[in-house]
């Protein structure tokens, strides 16, 4: 033990927490501060919406154009085309006293209008490359309409499928939430800001947002120092170490104190000891929404906000109308207001607004660079490489191009719903449903369709979902009339594709469900296609993982295709048709049931582990009902080929404490067809001083092999990839034994084991 804390202290000393370097300041900048009044400065901190856009909250800002004439204004979302941003920017530059540009924002998520995947579905793809292609293109469509800043990514982790956003996020590890944030946010800020076609990123929803009380929205969150260390708060870190520009806080609390008031958060931790040096901007309202959780009046709760370290307010104008009369009373420093003025005006210099505020004002640019072919197509690539595929039955897929085809189900030719939510950018209507990419891919089919059931037959919960658009259409035709039609052509055909699910708005925000299930309508559909004894695929549509543990005993196929974006129906006839061998992996783990929730392959052994079999022992950590594991386990997907995993080996049976070793398996394509696989290292610390995870990722790689091809995956193992935060938050290795394995799941049995030297 005593080795072990020499070792901690040791490694605190060497890097262990991060200390805020002094930035230098920008000259631009200071004399800008210098001229300003404290009105002026405090106008800096203020985020308006005139409308227009998708809101998530009640509220739209009033007399926007005369607060921007009297400096009100520090940025502005709501607001796209060069030329309604130009008009935006004059009204700045031109008739307030200093001639300050605004940041124009916007929550582009999953593209702007070539929308692909929603980034659950997205981060199915396993592929970094792709992802940070996915925010490029978005970030050049974006500004090319003068959209500069963006409110993505979300890096919130998520293990309760009932909270709507989960679909916004990229499933439940650290490790893998990292290295997408990473991505995202290289992708959208590029190397140089300056540039027109690059846009500032924000990382959100800081902190922990991903984990409410009972999966419902907004609601409360409560964890240890400990769990949001190892488990929650690294994504948030990486988008920090890679640059993000600003940091959107969320609406929960964390130890009692909303984030957006939160001083350790947003003080302590985002500035000290990770050495964040860009803005802190609330979500919608989220400052106001601290009296609701009992912090004071609109007053206390802008002075509690900034004195935290948050230095702009979205839309709910508490530090315009009070931050003032705190600065009089002393209960804020004109001094912090400064500090925080000084971030949005860095910001808007690194992105190079002060030295040209038309930069994103080029009129010629939406038609040279929005939903152009090459954007489509990056689309269509990035939907096909998220599908996974969860079960093969009979050697039903792919399907035949001159196959006879009865195509089913309420999401079959629903432009409406392909794009998935949060997509308040993208068309619906510039959207390929399912029938149309069909009949593309492959003309010489034989496809007819019927719609077979509403999405739900429930009008209340189809009134609730339908805040946004009529994403669920309930028929006048009765369900006995639209089932007997889609029979009627089951019963003439070779295969039954159905495509069923959610519909958009049945996930992401304000949209959380008790019961992840496909809907009864649809079911009743499903169980009667099954009955006709004829192959059958199910397409499922969905933002979030769903309980499918009927489906998954029908004698069906299943294809989880989340909602692929604007290229929705041309890609999922590649992959049906084989064009594209399916490779997504999930990044949730599957329930059987939702009162497993919230369920995750992480899960610690506890000193009464249940067993690995599922049979149920007494006085055991297990289910009377139920085996512990999930139905479809974290970074499992299945192909229409096969894989097989030999000869996975140590480099060495030790690591030095300034070492490396390496962990390498071959991987051979045993089956038909050329495919795509995601290896998967896990390693697991077998005693240390808190207790550990049953097993944890610690590397991926995503290869290509031609059928009968043989490839070996090489990881490099430091003791860098085996820190964990101890009691003491210390970021620290510990000597002892690590066991490893290699697969193309998180579900598998240790291959390996290696020891960790001082």
């Amino acid at each position: 033990m005593k080795l072990r804390k020499k070792l901690s202290v040791l490694l605190l000393l060497l890097g262990g927490a991060v200390v805020t370097q002094a930035q230098e300041k920008i000259p631009e900048v200071e004399e800008l501060l210098s001229k300003m009044t404290l009105e002026e400065k405090i106008g800096q901190l203020n985020l308006l919406t005139p409308g227009g856009g998708v809101a998530t909250g009640s509220v739209v800002s009033e007399d926007v154009e005369a607060k921007i004439k009297a400096g009100n204004v520090g940025g502005v979302f709501g607001v796209s085309s060069p030329e309604k941003v130009r008009q935006a920017q004059e009204i700045a530059v031109k008739n307030s006293r200093l001639g300050i540009p605004l940041l124009i924002g916007s929550d582009i998520i999953h593209g702007y209008k070539t929308t692909y995947p929603i980034p659950l579905g997205l981060s199915s793809s396993w592929d970094m490359e792709l992802i940070k292609s996915g925010a490029q293109m978005a970030a050049k469509e974006a500004t090319a309409d003068g959209i500069n800043w963006n409110f993505s990514p979300m890096v919130d982790i998520a293990r309760d499928p009932r909270w709507g956003r989960i679909a916004e996020g990229a499933g439940e590890d650290p490790y893998l939430g990292s290295q997408i944030a990473k991505a995202m946010v290289e992708g959208y800020q590029g190397e140089d800001l300056t540039l027109p076609y690059t846009m500032m990123a924000t990382v959100k929803h800081m902190a922990l947002y991903g984990a409410p009380e009972a999966g419902r929205d907004y609601n409360s969150v409560d964890m240890s120092r400990l769990k949001m260390f190892n488990e929650y708060l690294p994504p948030y870190q990486a988008a920090v170490d890679a640059g993000v520009g600003s940091v959107m806080t969320s609406f929960n609390d964390i130890d009692g104190v909303p984030a957006s008031g939160n001083k350790w958060l947003l003080t302590d931790l985002l500035r000290k000891r990770w050495g964040f040096g860009g803005f802190v901007v609330s979500d919608y309202t989220s400052v106001n929404e601290m009296i609701a959780h009992g912090m004071g009046d609109i007053q206390d709760v802008s002075a509690m906000a900034i004195n935290a370290g948050l230095d702009m307010d979205m839309v709910g104008e508490g530090f315009l109308t009070t931050l003032k009369k705190s600065v009089e009373e002393g209960t804020v420093s004109e001094e912090q207001i400064t500090k925080a003025a000084r971030r949005i005006l860095e910001a808007k210099h690194k992105i190079g607004l002060l030295n040209d505020p038309y930069l994103y004002s080029d009129e010629s640019r939406p038609a040279r660079d929005i939903l152009t072919d090459e954007n489509r197509s990056l689309a269509r690539k990035a939907a096909t490489r998220s599908f996974v595929l969860l079960k093969k039955h009979n050697n039903t897929l792919p399907l035949s191009k001159n196959a006879n085809i009865a195509l089913v189900g309420p999401l079959a030719n629903s432009k409406n719903n392909m794009l998935g939510t949060w997509a308040p950018t993208g068309n619906p209507q510039l959207s390929v449903p399912i029938l149309d990419g069909l009949k593309n891919v492959a003309p010489d089919a034989t496809i007819q369709y019927a719609k077979g059931a509403n999405i739900a037959d429930d009008s209340t919960f189809a009134k609730k979902v339908n805040v946004f658009g009529e994403r669920i259409q309930i028929s006048e035709e009765s369900s006995e009339t639209l089932m007997k039609e889609a029979m009627n052509l089951a019963k003439e055909a070779d295969v039954i594709v159905a495509v069923v699910g959610e519909a958009t708005e049945m996930s992401g925000e304000a949209a959380s469900r008790t019961d992840i299930r496909i809907p009864e309508s649809q079911k009743k559909l499903i169980r009667e296609l099954a009955k006709t004894g004829k192959p059958v695929v199910l397409v499922l549509m969905s933002g979030r993982p769903l309980d499918i543990s009927e489906e998954m005993d029908l004698p069906v196929s299943i294809l989880q295709i989340w909602h692929p974006g604007v290229e929705a129906g041309n890609a999922v006839a590649d992959v049906l048709f084989g064009e594209y061998n399916p490779s997504g992996k999930l990044t949730n783990s599957w329930p059987r049931s939702v009162g497993q929730i919230p369920i995750h392959y992480r899960m610690k052994t506890t000193g009464r582990p249940g067993p690995e079999s599922g049979d149920f022992q007494k006085f055991k950590s297990n289910y009377l009902d139920s085996p512990n594991s999930a139905l479809l386990p974290f970074g499992f997907g299945l192909s229409y080929t096969t894989f097989e995993y030999s000869n996975i080996k140590a480099s060495s049976s030790e690591l030095s404490s300034n070492g490396s070793i390496e962990v390498s398996a071959t991987i051979t394509n045993t089956g038909d067809y050329d495919g795509e696989e995601v290896v998967q290292l896990y390693i697991h610390d077998k005693v240390r001083n808190v207790t550990p995870p049953g097993k944890e990722l610690k590397g991926f790689q995503k290869i290509m092999l031609k059928k009968g091809e043989s490839k070996t995956v090489t990881f490099t193992i430091t003791p860098e990839e085996l820190k964990f935060y101890n009691s003491q938050l210390d970021h620290v290795f510990e000597p002892g034994e690590f066991e490893y394995f290699v697969r193309g799941t998180s579900d598998s049995e240790f291959d390996g084991s290696f020891t960790l030297k001082n």
